[in-house]
């Protein structure tokens, strides 16, 4: 199915328009009009659109879906009445659109896992999972309040993790314009003026006006190769097994930010675990779906070392010790987890593990990184207005002689 724009009335006579997956303009016709909306003009989006589409749509839009859909489940009310109050109170056009096809493949006879199921961009398959697990145990509001609760970590993960990118980037803004600044208004005058009063100027004075030269000729191809450079290991990184796979790693072995990146994947696999082994799901389905949730090429090759070493007999704590996925310690919580039957609240209480470990480590890394970047930009300043007004300062005391 493509995207389609449509143009429609509402029961109310308003005008309303949006985007909703259809076959042809003939589905997109009868998919409004059991949306309760009067179908005006409609066609298939421009490609521009769709491919804005396809980026799915914000956590917080799923974190509503999953937590008011649970809400519903429990009181009683039915599937299909469920999603169309969701439609209905759905402020998010895409999110809108995503319920209303929910809702479409629903009433055509599919079951609600089914319908997420063909919106991979909007639910995981981890996703999909779940809930299709708890179709088939009976426990679907339980799992749909899991989810909520695992959405909401990853958005505070997230809200974390902007927090801690936040201060270097507005370092680096700073710092940028400040060297723009030296390099193309405060350095070329002071070159004439240096040159017009004669005399030996100090190496890193000399070191810096020839930097600024370079740069002045250079900006821009200096401005147009991080951009090639972007958009080249972007592709690279997309449609290249090799390159994903030396790119993740790169990631884990970074100063500061490694270890945290490390403990977020291990943090989210030990959350989707917990979650999918007390839903019912096979240990070795568990093992595939994670490969999604892991968002790294190194963890998924060891998830799948892992899921080889299961599905050859091997439990579940020796095989991730043998493919290196956890620590010592969640290890041991996982093997007496087995020993004991309770494989669910190891799981568990190792998730909350990372949970923790997690937050700690961003608090951490964001005590080091503000005051090192403060005083690596002070530091860089000082040198700048050190070449600067050294030279300066060393001619007028000249002239007063």
């Amino acid at each position: 199915m493509a995207l389609h724009r449509y143009k429609a009335v509402n029961a109310e006579g308003r005008v309303v328009h949006g985007q909703i997956e259809a076959a042809n303009v003939v589905d997109l016709e009868l998919r409004l009009s059991h949306m309760g909306l009067d179908f005006v003009s409609g066609a298939p989006a421009r490609r521009a659109l769709q491919l804005r589409r396809r980026r799915g749509v914000p956590r917080r839009e799923l974190i509503a879906f999953c937590f008011h859909l649970e809400q519903l489940q429990k009181v009683g009310i039915g599937m299909l009445e469920a999603l169309a109050d969701l439609r209905e109170s759905t402020e998010h056009e895409g999110m809108r659109s995503v319920i209303g096809a929910v809702h479409e493949s629903i009433q055509g006879g599919r079951t609600l896992s089914q319908a997420l199921d063909e919106h991979p961009r909007v639910f995981s398959r981890v996703f999909c999972a779940l809930v299709r697990a708890g179709e088939t145990s009976g426990t679907l509001p339980q799992v749909l309040r899991e989810l909520t609760d695992a959405l909401k970590w990853e958005d505070e993960l997230a809200a974390h993790t902007r927090s801690l990118v936040a201060y270097p980037a507005f370092a680096g803004v700073v710092l940028l314009g400040v060297a723009g600044v030296l390099i193309f208004v405060v350095v070329p005058e002071l070159a004439h003026f240096l040159r017009a009063m004669g005399g030996d100027l100090p190496w890193q004075t000399r070191a810096l006006i020839g930097i600024a030269d370079i740069l002045r000729a250079l900006w821009p191809l200096l401005v147009l190769l991080p951009v090639v450079a972007t958009l080249g290991l972007r592709i690279a990184y997309e449609y290249s097994g090799a390159v994903r796979y030396r790119s993740d790693r790169l990631k884990l072995q970074l100063p500061l930010v490694g270890p945290v990146l490390h403990k977020i994947i291990l943090a989210r696999l030990t959350s989707v675990f917990a979650m999918m082994y007390a839903a019912g799901i096979a240990v070795t389905e568990i093992v595939r779906q994670s490969e999604e949730a892991a968002g790294n090429a190194v963890m998924r090759d060891a998830l799948r070392r892992a899921g080889t070493l299961i599905n050859e007999g091997q439990n579940l704590s020796l095989a991730f010790q043998a493919a290196g996925l956890f620590p010592p310690l969640v290890q041991r919580m996982l093997k007496v987890g087995e020993a004991t039957g309770a494989l669910d609240n190891a799981l568990a209480n190792a998730a909350y593990f990372y949970h923790r470990d997690v937050r700690e480590s961003i608090t951490r890394a964001q005590a080091v990184i503000e005051p090192l970047l403060t005083v690596l930009l002070g530091l860089l300043l000082l040198t700048v207005a050190m070449s600067v007004l050294g030279p300066v300062f060393d001619m007028l005391g000249k002239l007063r002689i």
